[in-house]
């Protein structure tokens, strides 16, 4: 089965927040994780749809509220690693605290680990059979998944500040999905089983760290090789016109990428897939027809300081909009 996306265009200027993947591709990944479960999940996720889809933005809507949420999107693995395979920092969370104090692994952020949590979450609200706590730990899960699938997400030069790169994580995580993101074929295979999500984890995030150096590396070479007047251009955004990259560098870095964004988002769908039928495993496999709280609001209480606008404000830690 062959996923097609639909109509929606999303025109973030470099005056608006840049969030990995977007908020349209991330929408895109959980609402496109629901086609990969099992026959005994698939109804109820699909019921939900709407809910699982509009709730895998909260994680980056709360950067803006509440301190320390940052650190679980992304891990600098540079500031442990020279080079691939991972052979430095170590895997679980435990002895990683034991080498490098909680303070200091929590500052170069921690979503490998905050990923394993989540999952536990995940499984206790499968068995307690809580529709609302299955519904919003499954949106924010596949939002950290997702995140381990960014490449921008593994490096501390996340923005391009030490390279002179300045806007690369919008460009690369934001421009190219909204422009491309039609074309790529997200077929998935049907959920698995993980039996190590934690080593599950770290081979996504590892995927994402050896993706870098053509991150950085072909975004110098298109910016060296349009001239600055054919860079960017202005696009409507409601009522307002905001400069973005154009659409021939964007096409330019696109083509030398080959098909590297593509790849990560599908990955993404299918991680995500995994890790929720994992959870409901755990969870005791509950019958989940029976779960049908009618009327389920889109923005439930428990999120509702989510709700609305995002506040005209800096993220809270670090500064990817910047």
């Amino acid at each position: 089965m062959k996923f097609l996306l639909f109509g929606m265009a999303v025109f973030l200027g470099f005056d608006s927040p840049c969030y990995s993947w977007g908020f349209y591709a991330h929408k895109q990944i959980n609402q496109l994780a629901v086609f990969a479960l099992p026959g005994e999940m698939f109804p109820f996720y699909k019921r939900n749809i709407n809910y699982i889809t509009e709730h895998a933005v909260d994680p980056d809507k709360r950067r803006y509220l509440v301190k320390g949420e940052d650190v679980k999107h992304y891990i600098d693995l540079d500031l442990y690693e020279r080079s691939i395979p991972l052979d430095t920092i170590p895997f679980t969370y435990k002895e990683a605290v034991q080498k490098y104090g909680k303070d200091s692994l929590h500052a170069n952020g921690i979503v490998p680990w905050n990923i394993q949590w989540k999952l536990q979450e995940l499984s206790a609200a499968f068995a307690s059979r809580n529709e609302l706590l299955i519904l919003k730990i499954s949106s924010e899960l596949g939002h950290y998944i997702a995140d381990a699938h960014v490449p921008l997400h593994t490096t501390s030069n996340y923005n391009g500040q030490q390279t002179n790169q300045h806007g690369i994580h919008g460009f690369f995580e934001t421009r190219l999905p909204e422009l491309f993101m039609q074309q790529y074929d997200f077929f998935v295979a049907p959920a698995n089983y993980i039996y190590h999500p934690l080593q599950f984890t770290w081979e996504a995030v590892s995927g994402s760290y050896a993706c870098l150096d053509s991150v950085f590396f072909y975004e110098h070479l298109v910016q060296t090789e349009t001239k600055p007047s054919l860079k960017y251009v202005f696009e409507p955004k409601g009522t307002s016109l905001v400069k973005v990259y154009s659409p021939a560098m964007s096409e330019k870095y696109h083509h030398y990428l080959k098909g590297m964004v593509e790849r990560r988002m599908r990955a993404a769908i299918f991680a995500v897939s995994c890790f929720w039928y994992t959870a409901w495993v755990n969870g005791g496999q509950p019958n989940l027809d029976d779960l049908r709280n009618k009327n389920l609001p889109v923005i439930d209480s428990v999120n509702l300081e989510l709700s609305g606008d995002l506040p005209n404000q800096k993220m809270i830690g670090r500064q990817e909009n910047e």
